[in-house]
């Protein structure tokens, strides 16, 4: 079984960020770095597995089967599988505006 480089885009990474410090201003910073944990896990799992996650409903509804997502709930981490590498490209709260999101980010709509 071949094994996937994970990386994270640089807005990826700033989204991870920004759900971190979120969740330590409104909880605790324990928290917080616990999720972030947990979300990283989900992503880093993928190595080995990269196309185990579901392809977006949002792209989806509109042809694209170019990306796909796993969950962490409510946080959805999209990514795309190239070769050997695998773009984590977004971590949002998955109650925002994904379609927005989505087609803003990956389809530069």
């Amino acid at each position: 079984m071949k094994r996937h480089e994970v990386i994270l885009t640089e807005h990826a990474l700033l989204d991870l960020d920004d759900i971190a410090h979120y969740i330590a201003l409104h909880d605790t910073l324990e928290k917080a770095e616990q999720v972030a944990r947990r979300i990283e896990k989900a992503f880093s799992s993928l190595a080995t597995l990269p196309d185990r996650g579901n392809h977006p409903r949002e792209l989806l509804a509109m042809g694209n089967r170019s990306f796909r997502e796993v969950h962490y709930k409510p946080y959805r981490v999209v990514y795309r599988v190239l070769d050997r590498e695998l773009l984590v490209l977004i971590v949002a709260d998955g109650r925002r505006d994904m379609r927005t999101l989505l087609a803003r980010r990956l389809l530069g709509a």
